[in-house]
């Protein structure tokens, strides 16, 4: 796969990375313009999340079925057009309903990026090529609070939105040729009934988690949370007497990958966390506007991109991934002693350790557990990164958004979230320990025999 190949997967990435906290900047913009409801803006942040974190294991198992590449370019396609419908909304309900339909297109992208980089390169190119990946998925969320700000200050709300339409027109014109379909051939049915249990438990899920925070917490969400566990246990159950299986549950039993998707999902859902609570300190506590809460997470961009890109070229890789969790647990309640009380330019090195802290735990884990997975497994372990990333980050905004709110004061919220935070990463070093010492003592699976390939640019891989 060529480097342009790689450039317009990361650029999709990153556009449907931060559609989800671009929005958050531009809510009392759309409540004004839209004469827009409370619950209404809520479906406009969580029907993008909904509608994503419902769908995306059963876009990337599209993707085995009709092509990776075709379902990314039609995955791109969607979005770009829901983007101008959001950017056209006349009105509240036709906003909602493009978020929705925007997320229901991210769905498609996103499983297919990792799958078209495990299939497309390999070894070193492979390493550097997820450093990448991760990067953009890690750090979009930052990027979207900054860009949102940036733009929403110059020119309103609605070109948040229309600035995706010549992004995504540019990437599908390139990527008609960059990222050309080959023969691609139907291998098995689609198991409609393993979407319909999954989506339905996905959504009994995240329901509660996105809208039960405005709510108080009212008695149903519990129900609809505990249903959703229930639904997800099915879908387990059923998945493994399915004749077609929707997800290939059992990658999850090769060794070290279990333990090692657990550390993936818990260091991502710290990381959004961390930058929810010190977002709402920078803003609420301190005074500072949207913009300048989202530019002060420059510093920890930089050390993520800095450690991100670095770490393809080290010798030796192994402790990376449990060392990384330990220096971002170390640096993140350092970070909230800091600031709790007012800016200070302390806070700038603690940013940039935690930064390439995450980067370390987050990104050469990815890779060894693409690589324990091998090729024929990509689209299992991309459906199940990319699931359990949106439940960790939905998950984190829910639990310790709460912990922060419900605190007396902005300092102490944010002490206590800290706090929690270096607890949930001992685990998730934990785990990345477990994964280490399950793969040191064989080699990954190598890359995929001329005939595996064969099959694979066969569906578009």
């Amino acid at each position: 796969m060529r480097h342009g190949s790689l450039v317009v997967l990361l650029t999709g990435q990153v556009m449907v990375s931060m559609d989800g906290s671009i929005v958050t900047v531009a809510l009392p913009h759309i409540r004004t313009g839209l004469h827009a409801s409370d619950a209404l803006l809520q479906l406009v942040t969580g029907g993008y999340i909904l509608a994503m974190a419902s769908l995306v294991v059963t876009g990337a198992r599209l993707g085995d079925l009709y092509g990776h590449r075709r379902l990314f370019r039609c995955g791109l396609a969607g979005f770009t057009a829901a983007s101008l419908a959001c950017g056209l909304a006349p009105d509240g309900p036709a906003l909602v309903a493009a978020r929705f339909a925007q997320g229901g297109s991210a769905a498609l992208v996103l499983p297919q990026v990792l799958s078209l980089i495990q299939l497309g390169f390999s070894g070193p190119a492979r390493a550097r090529a997820l450093g990448l990946y991760s990067m953009v998925l890690a750090l979009g969320v930052a990027i979207g609070q900054i860009a949102g700000g940036l733009i929403v200050s110059a020119a309103g709300w609605r070109p948040v939105f229309l600035l995706n339409v010549p992004v995504g027109a540019v990437l599908i014109a390139v990527g008609s040729r960059s990222l050309p379909g080959g023969r691609e051939r139907v291998r098995s049915r689609l198991d409609v009934p393993g979407v319909l249990i999954l989506s339905t438990a996905m959504t009994a899920v995240v329901v509660p988690l996105v809208f039960g925070q405005e709510e108080g917490r009212p008695p149903w969400t519990w129900v609809c949370l505990a249903a959703g566990c229930a639904g997800l246990a099915a879908f387990a159950w059923y998945e493994r007497r399915a004749a077609s299986p929707l997800l290939d549950l059992g990658v999850l039993r090769a060794p070290g990958v279990a333990p090692g998707l657990f550390a993936a999902c818990a260091v991502m859902g710290a990381y959004t966390g961390l930058i929810f609570s010190l977002a709402l300190h920078l803003q609420s506590g301190l005074g500072l506007s949207p913009l300048g809460a989202g530019l002060a997470f420059l510093p920890y961009t930089a050390g993520f991109a800095a450690a991100g890109l670095s770490w393809p070229r080290l010798p030796v890789r192994g402790p990376l991934p449990v060392a990384g969790p330990l220096v971002f647990a170390a640096a993140a309640p350092l970070i909230a002693l800091t600031v709790r009380h007012g800016w200070s330019p302390l806070v700038i090195p603690l940013l940039v350790v935690a930064g390439a802290g995450h980067a370390a735990g987050f990104s050469p884990l990815v890779e060894r557990l693409a690589a324990t997975a091998g090729p024929a497994r990509a689209s299992a372990v991309s459906a199940l990164t990319n699931t359990g990333t949106l439940l960790a980050n939905t998950l984190a905004i829910a639990t310790l958004g709460g912990v922060y709110l419900g605190a007396r004061t902005s300092a102490q919220g944010l002490l206590q979230v800290t706090v929690l935070l270096a607890a949930l990463l001992c685990l998730a070093a934990a785990g990345a320990w477990r994964t280490v010492a399950a793969t040191a003592t064989r080699p990954p699976r190598p890359a995929a025999r001329p005939s595996e390939l064969g099959v694979h640019r066969k569906l578009g891989a």
